[in-house]
């Protein structure tokens, strides 16, 4: 396992004692950004084999919650992990093969902290999803179409 260096300093920081289960668990997000579960827990048993399914969500939730990751869901997907923690950036989403990118906030005067009216909350982070279709899937040609009824 190639651990950089401030992986065990993100982990301090965030008042979390440095385990190999949690080093693994970074690095494979790192390696694979905006993962699914079962993609994490691939990676990580790549260096730790006997790593239990239940020891990987619990570090994927103690991670998110104490924001070393991010954890998100965009409308009909599976929850996936990201480290870039700390902006306010967005994702955006193909329709087709669901890949996801990372957009950075919309450019003006912090326009995606600004709601029309707050209701009295303090605003702090706003998420926006963006569908499309990504240039791969654009690109592709299109999957003829089968006539009903005929028979290949």
């Amino acid at each position: 396992m190639n651990v950089p260096s401030d992986f065990p300093a993100q982990l301090r920081a965030a008042q979390l004692r440095v385990t190999q289960p949690r080093l693994a668990v970074l690095e494979a997000v790192h390696a694979h950004p905006h993962a699914d579960t079962e993609t994490v827990l691939t990676a990580v048993r790549e260096h730790l084999p006997a790593v239990s399914r239940q020891a990987v969500y619990d570090v994927l939730n103690v991670l998110a919650t104490t924001g070393v990751l991010r954890r998100i869901q965009p409308s009909g997907s599976l929850a996936r992990y990201e480290a870039r923690v700390g902006d306010n950036h967005h994702h955006i989403v193909c329709r087709s093969c669901g890949v996801i990118a990372d957009v950075d906030c919309a450019v003006g005067e912090v326009p995606c902290l600004t709601a029309a009216d707050d209701l009295g909350f303090v605003i702090d982070e706003a998420e926006v999803i963006y569908w499309g279709i990504c240039p791969d899937c654009a690109a592709a040609p299109a999957a003829p179409a089968q006539i009903s009824g005929s028979q290949p």
